[in-house]
């Protein structure tokens, strides 16, 4: 053995021991769950070559000043019909995460892939300056085709396109896929590249956000990408159950404005004032919205500090609609006594999820609300894909966000507070339509069983 091998053998610990101390402080300032700052802790300091490399690319909730190439999102000048007279528990919280609420908006449940995708349609072929779409997943299939094929033909008329794809979620895409666009003059970006050098972010924040609006007066967002799997021009027999907002007034300049921080991020490129959002109001439009982004380029958590406040506050009922139930530990407390003082606190999520291991966590989490007194619903027909909640007849929630950790501490989310008792029954008679369509969970008692939720959990902060 040559003495410089030796050396490197010697010097191998300590490297290992001075990366490990480099990142303890910053992995203690990070407010995330203390589970999972106790598990990156026994990574990094056991298994320092592993755990570090893991940490750098998947271990940041916000993204560090220093670095931050993306703007903060915060109240904008540029957001008009601001109505700060909204009296509401969560009007002002949210106001502080970035927008104000804002009334004369009318607002449409899509409850279908098909009935989302021909609204889609439609309004892409009505753009009178610009579409702006954003997206989790992009799809190669028929559908992910005939979207692009549509954006093309509205870029080749003039109208200005952006198309806006998460790198990660829509790995699938290249730029060959997308040509018939960028020909027609249409534009695209991918949302933080995984293996772009220098990093601008963490290969763990993706951009979760489903948006598309037109003009700055329209806009659909929801849950559903744009792939066959959540919409498309036919039914079929395979697709998730979703759903998705129609809304029409200003708060889809609420959503304008979250678009442009993150295609000027992703960009690197200014977006350009086209259009306006809607100038007259509305009389006869009733509904107040407010939009809440979350994610690293807010600087609270702004929709989990929504649903802990809702929960403390709520007096009748909590109905939640979510694919995926993996909540942190102040989460899963302030559920369990929001149902332990009698609070109507349901649960519907799919009988089975595409994420076996998201199953298998959320099974030690159910345990502990059912025995609080919590309804559980498991949805059966099919994939349930869909996010939403109401807290008694006041407000509804839906938006991009799941019930996880993952959606509420560490991805680019978008959420929608629905200030509408109109809208509310409608959510409601949908929930009720679920329910029909599920079976209660049963409780048990196999300790086999529990001993595999207890394990479960342990892995849950790292889904």
């Amino acid at each position: 053995m040559k003495d410089y091998d030796w050396i490197f053998i010697q010097l191998l610990p300590s490297v290992g021991f001075i990366l490990a101390l480099v990142l303890l402080s910053h992995i203690l300032k990070q407010r995330r769950s203390p589970t999972s700052t106790i598990a990156w802790l026994m990574a990094v300091i056991f298994i320092p070559y592993i755990g570090v490399p893991l940490y750098i690319l998947f271990g940041g909730r916000k993204i560090a000043k220093k670095m931050a190439a993306k703007r903060m999102l915060t109240p904008s000048s540029r957001v008009q019909h601001a109505d700060r007279g909204l009296e509401h528990q969560l009007a002002s919280l949210v106001y502080r995460g970035g927008f104000p609420p804002t009334r004369r908006n009318r607002v449409r449940l899509l409850l279908s892939g098909e009935d989302a995708f021909h609204e889609m349609m439609r309004l892409i072929e009505k753009a009178e300056n610009a579409v702006y779409v954003a997206t989790f997943i992009l799809g190669k299939g028929p559908t992910g085709r005939l979207i692009v094929e549509t954006l093309a033909r509205k870029a080749s008329q003039g109208i200005k396109v952006y198309l806006l794809l998460d790198a990660l979620g829509s790995v699938k895409i290249n730029r060959g896929f997308l040509t018939p666009l960028h020909q027609a003059g249409g534009k695209s970006a991918f949302f933080m590249p995984m293996f772009n050098w220098p990093f601008r972010g963490r290969a763990n924040l993706r951009n979760h956000r489903k948006m598309v609006i037109v003009d700055r007066k329209t806009a659909i967002v929801g849950g559903m990408n744009l792939a066959h799997q959540y919409m498309g021009p036919q039914r079929t027999e395979d697709r998730w159950h979703d759903i998705s907002m129609h809304i029409t007034g200003p708060a889809a300049d609420q959503a304008f404005e979250i678009f442009r921080s993150d295609w000027e991020f992703a960009a690197g490129e200014n977006l350009p004032n086209l259009g306006s959002p809607v100038s007259k109001e509305d009389v006869t439009a009733t509904t107040a919205l407010q939009f809440m982004a979350s994610g690293p380029d807010v600087e609270n958590d702004a929709l989990r500090e929504a649903l802990m406040v809702s929960l403390f506050r709520a007096h009748q009922r909590v109905w939640i609609v979510t694919p995926y139930f993996v909540p942190d530990d102040l989460l899963l407390e302030s559920l369990c006594m929001a149902a332990q003082r009698g609070v109507d606190l349901r649960l519907i999520m799919p009988e089975r999820s595409n994420h076996r291991l998201a199953d298998w966590a959320r099974e030690g989490y159910l345990s502990q609300l059912q025995e609080s007194g919590a309804g559980i619903y498991f949805y059966q027909p099919r994939m349930l894909h869909a996010k939403a909640l109401i807290i008694d007849d006041r407000v509804a929630l839906t938006g991009s966000a799941n019930m996880d950790m993952r959606s509420l501490l560490l991805n680019y989310e978008v959420g929608l507070c629905i200030y509408s008792p109109e809208m509310i029954l409608q959510l409601e008679a949908w929930m009720h339509d679920l329910m029909t369509a599920s079976r209660q969970r049963e409780p048990h008692q196999n300790r086999t069983l529990t001993l595999i939720e207890g394990v479960s959990r342990l892995f849950a902060p790292l889904l």
